[in-house]
């Protein structure tokens, strides 16, 4: 851009290029609500008042305008699209900027995994902003696709694919100091580096801040995030398909605290994603708990372009990118426009097509990476005492409980027992060949008869099945891998809904409305199962995840994520 232009329209002696004349500006700064035009040109704001002159101008007609959304974290693979198919879910809800961490396709396909991220986001009217992987893999205690060093990701920083260090997930490393995990946060220093440690408290928070770390996402309850907040780290309320955290977050919002909590999505779904929105809800929602709109407004903005040190957006100002949203109604935000670089990229909840160019081709490294060793696979569960381990999982959560239960026994095994709604999990690598395999128990997901299966199981994504029965998780486990990676439901050997994700067995590169419409069959077959769930796959997804209380499945076994060590099935 040439800067001498910008300042010629700044000062009134050129011509912009956009005007938008009669807006009721939504001053993040101030707070204020202000009655003025703004001059956009080259994608910039370049000055805001009344006398600029246009080459095209639109009368807003006493329109309210904010900045673009800012979606703090998400993981762009929960939505089961490619970037260029999620940014048409989420641009028309007002979202021009997404600060995503690609740990999910990395954990399948390492640095290849992240470099397809950053070229099919290119050229998006959606910045896609890139975080390094931290936890690749996310522990010791996990059969995953890459390994990651603080080398490879300091080499992904000096090559600007990357914006800085993504949710460290490993926290007892941090906090004891780990070499591996201290060299990835060193070699970020000076740069946003994110935090996950749900549950951490005291001295061990102070460690864990100590370290280097600036944010959290994983509070579950005020207290939690009043302490972390109270430490220095910013917090990021997480409203996401199966983690709901933000309204009980919401009621610690001060005036005094506001300006250190931004809003995430984390992981969503493409129906949540379409039918209830993005950070736009959370925006709607917290203005709806009492939340003074502008203030609002401000945390989905402002307060993260300042954490992540974005300070060319986040704001309506001279000299920031012309990431604007338009709307009516300033409780509702139902948005009338929204524009990406001071174009005109949604309207009335639909894109303009011609903001958005051809998708490029798939590259190979990152289609079909699935490799199991069915040979090796074993879903018997030989009884070794009276009683077991059980996941308790919570509902629209993503920590769980530890149940100690009798074992339900036959023949000398362990099966499941859908009426006491204790279902098998087993978890086999698909990254390997290796035949590793962990197996489990689970209360929460509801099935009365029939499995899931799936190559989504967060951060490893081996494949993952749970079932009422051993016939039906062998044939939705088959089904997913016939496909070369993605979803399954069965009823004994009949497959009863399936979605293909050829892309690393995470995503698929149709649209997001055809994702939208076979996940939604996925649900509903579940539902004829007797699951209950909003979303039983991501539930799934989530009881594989080793570094979130309490007890977790992986390919290595049961691991007791407060002792963070894999701990038998049986009780002795």
């Amino acid at each position: 851009m040439n800067k001498r232009h910008l300042l010629a329209v700044a000062r009134g002696e050129q011509n912009a290029d956009l005007v938008l004349r009669n807006a009721q500006l939504v001053n993040v700064f101030s707070g204020t609500i202000e009655a003025t035009d703004i001059a956009i040109a080259a994608g910039k704001i370049a000055g805001i008042g009344q006398g600029y002159a246009g080459d095209a101008e639109i009368d807003l007609a006493g329109r309210f305008v904010a900045p673009g959304l800012i979606d703090a974290h998400v993981h762009i693979e929960s939505s089961l699209c490619i970037p260029a198919q999620f940014a048409r879910a989420v641009v028309p809800r007002g979202v021009t900027t997404v600060v995503t961490d690609p740990h999910e396709i990395a954990n399948v396909a390492g640095i290849d995994g992240i470099r397809f991220i950053a070229e099919n986001s290119a050229d998006l009217p959606l910045s896609v902003v890139i975080m390094a992987p931290s936890c690749v893999p996310a522990t010791a205690m996990e059969t995953n696709g890459a390994t990651l060093n603080a080398d490879d990701l300091a080499g992904l920083l000096r090559e600007n694919t990357v914006h800085g260090l993504a949710e460290v997930m490993n926290f007892p490393g941090v906090v004891y100091g780990d070499e591996d995990i201290l060299a990835k946060v060193a070699a970020f220093h000076g740069r946003p580096i994110d935090g996950h440690a749900p549950a951490l408290y005291d001295r061990m928070l102070n460690a864990y801040v100590a370290a280097g770390i600036g944010s959290e996402h994983e509070c579950t309850t005020a207290a939690e995030a009043e302490q972390k907040l109270a430490r220095g780290l910013y917090i990021l309320i997480r409203e996401a398909t199966n983690a709901h955290n933000l309204h009980a977050l919401l009621p610690m919002i001060t005036e005094q605290n506001s300006r250190r909590i931004c809003f995430c999505t984390d992981d969503r779904i493409p129906a949540d994603l379409i039918d209830q929105g993005s950070v736009d809800y959370m925006v709607r929602e917290a203005i709806r708990f009492g939340i003074a709109p502008v203030t609002a407004l401000r945390m989905a903005t402002l307060n993260a372009a300042e954490w992540f040190g974005l300070h060319d957006r986040g704001a309506v100002a001279p000299g920031r990118r012309a990431d604007l949203i338009v709307f009516d109604d300033l409780e509702q935000l139902e948005l009338a426009l929204v524009f990406a670089d001071g174009r005109l990229v949604a309207e009335a909840g639909a894109i303009c097509e011609a903001a958005f160019g051809p998708i490029p081709p798939l590259p190979a490294t990152v289609a079909s990476l699935v490799n199991v060793r069915w040979e090796a696979v074993d879903l018997r569960v030989a009884a070794e005492s009276e009683h077991i381990r059980v996941i308790g999982m919570i509902e629209n959560q993503l920590v769980t409980e530890e149940h100690i239960l009798p074992a339900t026994m036959r023949d000398g095994l362990a099966v499941a027992d859908p009426e006491r709604d204790l279902l098998k999990m087993v978890v086999v690598d698909r990254h390997r060949g290796s035949g590793s395999q962990g197996i489990g128990f689970i209360q929460g997901i509801g099935l009365q008869r029939g499995a899931l299966a799936g190559t989504v199981a967060h951060d490893h994504h081996n494949l993952v099945a749970i079932g009422a029965d051993d016939d039906s998780m062998w044939a939705a486990a088959r089904a997913v891998m016939e496909m070369g990676g993605g979803l399954a439901v069965a009823n004994g050997s009949e497959i009863l809904a399936s979605l293909a994700l050829p892309v690393a067995g995470l995503m698929s590169d149709c649209t997001i409305s055809e994702v939208r419409a076979g996940y939604d069959a996925l649900i509903a077959a579940a539902g004829s199962l007797g699951s209950s769930l909003h979303d039983p796959f991501m539930a799934m997804s989530f009881m594989a995840l080793e570094v979130i209380p309490k007890l977790k499945l992986t390919d290595q076994g049961l691991v007791d994520v407060e002792q963070f060590k894999v701990v038998p099935l049986f009780m002795g």
